[in-house]
């Protein structure tokens, strides 16, 4: 007999509570679900349920044995859906929430390539700065960038890091001159992003050390992107931005790049899911997708 058929009509029996239970609902005849526990047990050597005539019940290794039983049987449920998806193209329903302005300018376009070349994919995304619950909010998938927070029950996986620059209007450095340092920054006026919580420093790369902290001087804190951008071109003072934010202010002379020669601070982004047995094709082949288009758009 086949032993995984065994097991698997072993464990049936103990969660339904009886042979006949268990014959019903594998559609199989009482005496085979007898055979197939006998088979185990003379496999074994060992009894798995003592039976009486009234009742069953689980051995001590029995009930060791429906454990490991159920995780065995698990597993190859799996591995099965692992062989089915290389046969397979994603497809369904992809909920994805992703920062909005990373979000908008960088991962949709990825996810839409994604979409038309799988028809049978749908997208569901969500642009927000939000943390989220998985198991609650029902996402496949979320796109954080920055620092982790707790990540029990989850897997994360960097799928690109973004350049911080420093950068102002010709404005503003004809009024108030061109920082050459690092240590100059600390004397300029800033623009500075805050969401909530203190607001987070200006980080600069070292060679062989800790990041090079710098607080500037702010008046002016905004929790969106692209109006501290728009906030800097009116010439209110320098920002620390995504170099993928700006690139275009930049090239139209709009925005001046700053210290060209320091390397710049890289922000890490993630792709972040619930941890699982058996990560499904459409977020498997969502994740691998950003990995591989995600850099190209961060220089």
């Amino acid at each position: 007999m086949d032993r995984l058929t065994s097991m698997a009509v072993f464990v049936k029996a103990v969660d339904l509570g009886s042979f006949a239970a268990a014959a019903a609902a594998l559609d199989l005849s009482g005496p085979m679900v007898g055979k197939h526990i006998r088979f185990l047990e003379e496999r074994l050597g060992v009894r798995l349920i003592n039976r009486t005539t009234r009742r069953q019940s689980l051995t001590d290794f029995g009930r060791a044995y429906y454990e490991r039983c159920r995780v065995i049987l698990a597993e190859t449920e799996a591995l099965d859906a692992l062989a089915a998806d290389q046969l397979s193209e994603p497809r369904g329903k992809l909920r994805v929430t992703m920062p909005v302005h990373f979000g908008r300018h960088c991962v949709m376009p990825v996810l839409l390539e994604l979409a038309r070349q799988y028809p049978a994919l749908e997208l569901e995304l969500s642009f927000n700065d939000r943390l989220i619950d998985f198991a609650e909010d029902g996402h496949d998938l979320a796109i954080r960038t920055g620092t982790l927070g707790d990540r029990a029950g989850l897997i994360a996986r960097r799928v690109a890091r973004q350049p911080m620059i420093v950068c102002a209007s010709p404005a503003y450095l004809e009024s108030h001159g061109r920082p050459e340092t690092v240590e100059d920054l600390a004397q300029h006026k800033a623009v500075v992003y805050r969401r909530s919580g203190p607001v987070p420093p200006w980080l600069f790369l070292r060679q062989g050390q800790s990041p090079f902290v710098v607080m500037p001087l702010n008046r002016f804190r905004l929790d969106d992107l692209d109006a501290i951008a728009d906030a800097t071109i009116s010439g209110t003072g320098l920002a620390w931005l995504p170099y993928w934010l700006v690139r275009e202010r930049i090239a139209a002379g709009m925005l001046v790049r700053l210290l060209p020669d320091q390397p710049p601070f890289l922000y890490d982004c993630h792709a972040v899911w619930l941890q699982t047995p058996h990560l499904p094709l459409k977020v498997r082949v969502a994740v691998d997708a950003l990995a591989a288009a995600l850099p190209k758009f961060m220089s």
